[in-house]
């Protein structure tokens, strides 16, 4: 592995959304564990547009902690990009994603380190042996959501492996050069072919606080990495409307029949399922096309995926600044 000249060795970035009540608790177990480490460190806590008093906190923590480092977003963009936003600031050797509910514990970034230094590897997953602290319905859904991901990202995808991971820089740097402007990293990163090892862990309850990845949420996780990832849903798309004709054909043809065997029709029957199938797939059609078109619309105008408001490792005199992300600096 190639060696890069950094002034902190392990970087911990942590995208926050409402997470007042989870904080204390995520600090009072990370800050003894990156202490105990023995190498320089610091913690991104990315605010990702909080409405409670997440960054009022943070900011109280900062004062006896001085390796937080609290960087604010103008307003909520989702977890996602607020990680993007953490790792385009990160400034360690390694970098760790890992979220504030404590349902990954932060004992298991020691392992994670000592992985990718003894065995050399870029990557070091945090893999779930154990996650029957999640319902029934987030377990089935997150099965069916990796499945569909395997087949269309390719095999490497891991069903037990979330946003709780080590990259080296090398990674890092590669993730914020990529165009992409809703990237999913559990499926980017190991889609990149990077070396890389796994630590098994148990995966607890959240420690306090409401999940932040309710149904809307994971439905649009699984549309932004299907349509990041694959043309499928175009194709689709095009057979849907391959069936339709076909059925269509068969209607016309039973139509033609019953007309020339004299036989009396209820044209209305015949009528309405053809219109209701064809404006059915027409929609299911037009709508996948936007999608794309849409995102394709988005990355043409190339605005910034995230604005920083507050960054407390760049702040002079007590005043917050502003600042963009880099895309616009």
């Amino acid at each position: 592995m190639p060696q890069h000249t950094s002034p902190v060795t392990l970087s911990v970035v942590t995208p926050m959304y409402n997470e007042r009540e989870a904080v204390d608790h995520f600090v009072a177990r990370l800050r003894p564990v990156l202490d105990g480490l023995g190498v320089t460190y610091e913690v991104v806590a990315v605010d990702d547009g909080s409405r409670d008093a997440t960054v009022a906190r943070l900011m109280q923590l900062r004062e006896e902690w001085a390796q937080l480092r609290v960087i604010s977003l103008r307003r909520n963009v989702g977890h996602q990009t607020a990680l993007r936003a953490g790792l385009h600031s990160a400034r360690g050797e390694y970098v760790v994603s890992i979220d504030a509910d404590l349902q990954d514990p932060p004992e298991v970034i020691g392992e994670m380190l000592g992985a990718a230094r003894e065995q050399d590897v870029h990557v070091v997953y945090g893999v779930r042996s154990d996650r029957s602290t999640d319902t029934v319905f987030k377990r089935s859904t997150a099965g069916v959501y990796y499945r569909v991901m395997r087949r269309l990202v390719g095999p490497w995808v891991n069903d037990q492996a979330g946003d709780f991971r080590l990259m080296s820089r090398t990674v890092v740097d590669v993730l914020n050069n990529l165009p992409e402007q809703n990237p999913v990293y559990r499926l980017v990163v190991p889609s990149l072919g990077f070396s890389s090892a796994e630590v098994a862990y148990v995966r607890a309850e959240r420690v306090a606080g409401e999940t932040k990845y309710p149904l809307s949420k994971m439905i649009k996780l699984t549309l932004d990495s299907v349509t990041s990832f694959s043309a499928a849903p175009l194709k689709i798309a095009t057979w849907l409307g391959v069936f339709a004709f076909v059925l269509c054909v068969g209607l016309i043809i039973a139509g033609l029949i019953a007309w020339g065997s004299g036989t009396v029709v209820p044209g209305w029957t015949s009528l309405y399922i053809a219109v209701l199938l064809l404006g059915g797939v027409q929609l299911i059609c037009l709508g996948l096309l936007g999608e794309y078109i849409g995102r394709i619309y988005a990355a043409t105008q190339n605005r910034p995926p995230f604005l920083i408001a507050l960054d407390t490792d760049t702040r002079k005199d007590n005043e917050p600044a502003e600042f963009a992300s880099p895309s616009v600096r």
